[in-house]
């Protein structure tokens, strides 16, 4: 039985694509979790390979990649509240397996808010260092190599 995704994963398309991510963004960090919107907005979004969820042209979930030689960093993973626990996050890291491949890459790193750890370790992300704070929140450091 062949099972159809209710959303397609994809590279952001135009700017309107690109206005719904962010805001989305601004909405699970800035809003949902209390994130300072200059933390959020860190000045790597132009160079970055941003990928979306997307659904009847709703924005229900995105991610960041930003290629630095042969290492990707992984980052701004969210998902609208109304979209989650349906595989999007998951659907978006093997994405960004697949982006990273074309791209060259073979490296991710990552910071993971450390209640999502299992999310990264069920894609293959192993964990490095201690966990630490960043934007009030903690994370650890994790990374995987395709």
């Amino acid at each position: 039985m062949t099972v159809v995704s209710p959303y397609e994963v994809r590279r952001a398309r135009g700017e309107k694509e690109h206005a719904d991510l962010l805001a989305l963004r601004y909405e699970v960090f800035c809003v949902e979790q209390g994130v300072p919107r200059h933390e959020e907005v860190d000045g790597r979004d132009r160079g970055a390979v941003h990928l979306v969820a997307v659904h009847q042209g709703e924005v229900l979930g995105t991610c960041r990649l930003v290629f630095v030689g042969t290492t990707v960093q992984f980052s701004r993973l969210a998902v609208r509240t109304s979209a989650r626990r349906k595989g999007i996050a998951t659907s978006l890291l093997e994405e960004a397996d697949a982006q990273t491949r074309a791209g060259g890459a073979r490296r991710l790193v990552l910071h993971a808010q450390t209640y999502a750890r299992e999310l990264y370790e069920r894609a293959g992300y192993r964990a490095r260092g201690r966990p630490f704070v960043e934007a009030a929140i903690e994370h650890i450091a994790m990374e995987k190599t395709l």
